[in-house]
């Protein structure tokens, strides 16, 4: 039942992203074929239809969320708050470093093999991203050094 619930409650705030993403966002121009409009109205729609199968799917198995579940979920939620926060003031190398060293740490990794994660993974993504894909990435504090 409490899935249900977390379902019905999700379902309003895609209701309300998915009123914003098809009657809100409007792009000036399209740079790709689906254009920037398509993917928030795409998300919605996958994201109801995922809530509306959990609403009305019948109960197989009994779920409870201990204690030390929900303090790792709010873990996760203020990470990403910050990760949010942090991406254009850091920039995507030490933002994106960050939220995955500390996600790869809730997640259970240890302390040095999640240091090694984040570090590549902000490097990697910031080449892979900004040089190969031509995507605008904020550099931060390495504005000039990429």
């Amino acid at each position: 039942m409490a899935d249900r619930i977390f379902a019905a409650i999700t379902l309003l705030v895609v209701v309300a992203y998915g009123w914003a993403a098809f009657m809100l966002i409007k792009a000036p121009f399209q740079y790709d074929p689906l254009g920037p409009e398509s993917w928030p109205r795409i998300l919605s729609v996958i994201a109801g239809l995922c809530c509306l199968w959990i609403i009305f799917k019948p109960d197989v198995a009994h779920f409870d969320i201990t204690h030390n579940a929900l303090v790792r979920i709010t873990l996760m939620v203020l990470l990403l708050i910050g990760y949010a926060y942090l991406f254009e003031h850091l920039g995507f190398i030490l933002a994106t470093a960050g939220f995955c060293i500390g996600a790869a740490y809730l997640l259970g990794a240890k302390p040095v093999s999640a240091l090694i994660f984040g570090v590549a993974t902000g490097i990697i993504g910031y080449v892979v991203g900004a040089k190969l894909l031509a995507l605008n990435l904020p550099a931060g504090i390495f504005k000039g050094l990429f």
